[in-house]
């Protein structure tokens, strides 16, 4: 009965109890998290989210759970948005471009006054990081749902959290402590700590404003671009330069922290799949991490929580090497993308987490109450083109989308729905598939079974390259680090290679849509209930089974076509369309903004030269020339706003 007398003690018998009975309805393990709510226990009445997407979407769900209402902001194209739609109110912000929108500090404080909410959840990225907002928001007696000023001043900069890291005996990478004025000096401080180095941005995250230097070269170039990106997204230019550590392991500590000295490690993510330096598939925990280097990573992790006051949600990231030596890498001071895995394995609801702490109330658990229940993984879905460098931006319309939650065990966080745009203006990413089991084993099954079943028309997107990853020995066994894309794809992502058996299935399943057929002389059995209406199609090849998505459009994974002998024969003999001579043209690889041409018609540009640079997402891209020649045309200039495959420069 003590248990229950106690206040603390009763909610963490309550939680515990819930926690069990969501991983045992129905004899099933559902991919969840647990709002453990107490209507005794008041919060906010009204909370808007700084914010936009799946994010968005994310901390209204909580919010209804809690009996919180909610009121979303927008730009204008956004109008329609899901988490619009799920909203109590909304609120125009402004035109689509993020600094007139979702960066307009002084259009998001008035619609904090006009509705009268109590409290904001910024969500990540925008203005999750910004302190002159959380400034703001308190000056108008409005609760920031994160830490505060401090924390955000002391851990946004990359250069001042470096420091306060050292003094909390947290290791670190070697690397120059201030901050680089120019490109020149940029060069000299590289020299000094030894190649490789890491340009980033001091108070960058995201991938964004980060380059990988290997000579002097290189370090000019990443200084502009580093620069450029990071006074575009963040508003900030300053940069600083650290020794790069080859080859290592991306794995970050969960903490979470109330205002009343309390500070918890909710275990490991594992983030080592990144294509330019963003993250593409994570889990939880680690194959990596033995007991005690998880300890010791989540007491550091802590430490220098603590030493910052840190009160809400953060995450503290390290890089590991192959001896499972760890440093400093970062830390973000809000909600992370990544952070559902986390919730699967521990039971907690983060955004939940967030709201009580913000409120003032004391953490429910102590260290010893975090699990580690079975095994997580996220895939970011993107509208992305897999087979440009990893993942270009591609925009279009959803005409037809379909997540895979008929599955057990499969989490889909999305901001979108049939007929959604995907534009130039904001991130690509479509949603967060997550799926959990008993085991990693389990997990990667699901994975599996729920990329197949996920229906995606209208936009390019990566699933193929998702696909691939998880399927890979060297992923499954668990041997990864930061280069597993471009080594094992070295020539690019070219898409799944069919085996002849893979092959004969595939062939067979087309003709028998057609008519029943042989193929390579061996007979194929087919069979199903075939309902071309559907988008999926669940067959049996030769006793397997298969999920089938058939696709009339450009966006199918393998073209294939069924011919009468006739027309087969005449086919051969229909002349070949001639490939374009791309050494003399340069074409905009994926649609966005020209930010510089550096060359005229007339000029003598060198391969490899510069010719101009593009913009998406935030994301710089250089373009540069394939051969030695004189620029004949330029079809752009700075500002354009450009599509894939557009043409930018013709060489003679």
């Amino acid at each position: 009965m003590a248990a229950y007398r106690s206040a603390a003690g009763f909610q963490r018998v309550l939680l515990a109890f819930k926690h069990v009975c969501l991983k045992q309805r129905c004899g099933v393990i559902i991919c969840r998290y647990s709002t453990v709510y107490d209507p005794n226990e008041k919060t906010f009445d009204k909370i808007l989210i700084a914010n936009r997407g799946e994010i968005a979407c994310r901390v209204i769900k909580t919010c209804k759970k809690m009996g919180i209402k909610t009121v979303a902001v927008h730009s204008d194209v956004d109008s329609s948005a899901v988490h619009v739609k799920m909203a109590d109110e909304a609120v125009c912000v402004g035109p689509a471009p993020t600094s007139k929108s979702y960066l307009n500090m002084d259009a998001i404080m008035n619609a904090v006054k006009q509705t009268g909410a109590q409290a904001v959840h910024p969500g990540y990225g925008f203005l999750s990081e910004n302190k002159e907002f959380a400034k703001r928001l308190a000056a108008e007696g409005v609760t920031f749902i994160g830490p505060d000023t401090h924390a955000i001043q002391a851990m946004g900069d990359k250069i001042e959290s470096k420091l306060i890291a050292k003094a909390a005996k947290v290791n670190t990478i070697p690397g120059f402590d201030g901050v680089v004025k120019d490109a020149e000096e940029a060069v000299k401080i590289a020299g000094e700590i030894g190649y490789p180095v890491m340009i980033k941005a001091s108070a960058g995250g995201g991938g964004k404003g980060m380059r990988i230097s290997w000579n002097d070269e290189e370090t000019r170039e990443g200084f502009r671009f580093s620069s450029q990106e990071a006074a575009s997204s963040f508003g900030d230019d300053r940069l600083l330069i650290e020794k790069f550590i080859d080859n290592p392991r991306h794995i970050e500590i969960q903490v979470l922290a109330d205002k009343h000295g309390n500070a918890l490690w909710l275990n490991e993510r594992e983030c080592s799949i990144q294509r330019r330096n963003q993250k593409v598939v994570e889990e939880a925990p680690s194959t990596f991490l033995d007991p005690d280097t998880r300890r010791a990573m989540g007491e550091q992790a802590v430490s220098l929580a603590k030493a910052v006051k840190y009160s809400s949600a953060g995450t503290v990231e390290f890089l590991v090497d192959s001896q499972k030596n760890f440093y400093f890498l970062e830390m973000n001071t809000r909600l992370q993308v990544e952070h559902p895995i986390t919730e699967c394995i521990t039971g907690l609801d983060l955004v939940h987490q967030m709201i009580r702490i913000a409120k003032g109330y004391k953490l429910q658990q102590k260290q010893s109450d975090i699990p580690i229940n079975g095994w997580a993984i996220e895939s970011r879905v993107y509208a992305e083109d897999p087979y440009k460098s990893f993942g270009l931006p591609s925009i279009g319309r959803l005409s037809q989308y379909q997540e895979p939650l008929n599955l057990p065990n499969v989490r889909v966080d999305s901001g979108i729905q049939e007929g959604s745009d995907i534009s130039i203006y904001y991130d690509p990413m479509i949603s967060k598939l997550v799926t959990y089991g008993k085991t990693r084993e389990e997990a990667l099954k699901k994975m599996e079974e729920a990329l197949d079943n996920y229906v995606i028309r209208g936009v390019t997107h990566n699933i193929p390259l998702l696909r691939e990853i998880i399927v890979h020995p060297r992923f499954v066994s668990g041997d990864i680090s930061t280069k597993f894309l471009p080594e094992v794809y070295p020539d690019g992502f070219k898409g799944h290679m069919l085996t002849a058996g893979e092959r004969r299935e595939l062939l067979a399943t087309t003709a028998a849509l057609y008519v029943a057929v042989e193929i390579d002389g061996e007979k194929v059995e087919v069979s199903g209930e075939w309902n071309l209406a559907s988008a999926l199609l669940p067959i049996t090849i030769n006793g397997k089974h298969r999920n089938l998505q058939v696709d009339k459009h450009k966006y199918a994974y393998f073209k294939l076509r069924v011919l009468s002998k006739l027309a087969a024969y005449l086919s051969k003999h229909m002349p070949e369309k001639i490939p374009e001579d791309t050494s003399s043209i340069l074409r905009s690889p994926m649609p966005g903004s020209v930010v510089a041409v550096s060359v005229k018609p007339g000029d003598n540009v060198a391969e490899g030269q510069e010719i101009c640079v593009i913009e998406a997402m935030k994301m710089q891209n250089s373009m540069t020339a394939a051969k030695t020649a004189k620029v004949k045309s330029v079809h752009c200039k700075a500002g354009d706003t450009v599509g894939e495959g557009d043409l930018l420069v013709e060489l003679e």
